[in-house]
């Protein structure tokens, strides 16, 4: 496989500066992501760094997902590849190139691991505000995250509405049951006070396993918010196991209203989403979790 000259360029005079090597001896791509490419680049010193870059990418893109990566890692509870350097001028590819950690065997205690340090990077926020110091991305959709004193406020004019405008803007959802959704936020919200750091992504693709065993956390869309937003996401395409959440709820607690309500409020977002990425196929999942909400609330 060959690099992009461009990036190829940008990302020796990387490997020299930081006396990783002088030339990359080897690019081994990497399967698995949607949006970017993926490989990992050996160089003839023997360092290992992963690198993903994308043609059409915004030039902000990789920066923001560089400093989500620096606030989880910051927490120190799960291990997070450290982000050695990005490019995001627009004058050539997009590019990110990060530590490079081998991946491994899920180990029994591996999900319980990364239950409890979900708990501990949730836990951690010192902030007073939900959002971030600037907007960021979730996949290839930009995601709004400008502060806010109330999470009910942040979630419906950041979240639902921006993706449900999107939506049927392409022609979907036109269904009202998305709308008393919307109505019911200020409701299904009122009791979060507290802003919690959050990975924003969190599936099963946006972490794996070490050859020891050690959950690794990667692909954030870091923002401050409420941490069942990652419980909702770790759950919409299969979960991760009873181990995993059984450790989280010890650590940190899950409410009844996670249960009741609020794991479908926190999905439809990302369903919306998906909509808004690959089409109709989700529509069907949408109304669903937007009708159960809608339901439990009396709506």
């Amino acid at each position: 496989m060959r690099l992009p000259g461009q990036v190829a360029d940008g990302v020796l005079g990387i490997i020299a500066e930081q006396h990783l090597g002088t030339r990359i001896d080897h690019v081994e791509p990497v399967g698995g992501g949607c949006i970017n490419h993926g490989a990992v680049i050996r160089t003839e010193a023997g360092a290992a760094l992963f690198l993903k870059w994308n043609t059409d990418a915004p030039a902000e893109m990789f920066e923001a997902e560089a400093e989500g990566l620096a606030a989880l890692r910051a927490v120190g509870a799960v291990r997070v590849p450290r982000a050695v350097a990005w490019n995001g001028t627009g004058s050539s590819p997009c590019w990110l190139l990060m530590e490079h950690i081998p991946g491994g065997a899920t180990k029994p205690d591996t999900p319980a691991r990364l239950g409890r340090g979900l708990a501990e990077i949730h836990a951690s926020s010192a902030d007073a505000t939900f959002g971030w110091s600037h907007d960021n991305w979730v996949g290839s959709l930009p995601q709004q995250n400008a502060p806010a004193s109330s999470w009910a406020d942040f979630w419906r004019e950041r979240r639902s509405v921006p993706q449900l405008e999107a939506a049927r803007e392409r022609g979907h959802l036109s269904d009202s049951a998305l709308d008393r959704v919307v109505d019911v936020i200020p409701e299904a919200l009122a009791d979060v006070e507290r802003p919690e750091l959050l990975h924003g992504d969190l599936w099963s693709g946006n972490w794996f396993t070490t050859g020891e065993g050690e959950p690794v956390l990667i692909d954030p869309a870091a923002y401050r918010g409420h941490g069942e937003v990652d419980l909702a996401m770790s759950e919409l395409f299969g979960g991760f196991g009873p181990d995993f959440y059984d450790a989280y709820d010890e650590a940190h607690g899950i409410t009844q209203a996670y249960r009741a309500y609020r794991r479908d409020l926190y999905q439809l977002y990302y369903l919306l989403v998906h909509v808004n990425l690959f089409g109709r196929a989700y529509e069907a999942g949408s109304l669903a979790a937007a009708r159960r909400v809608a339901a439990a609330l009396g709506r």
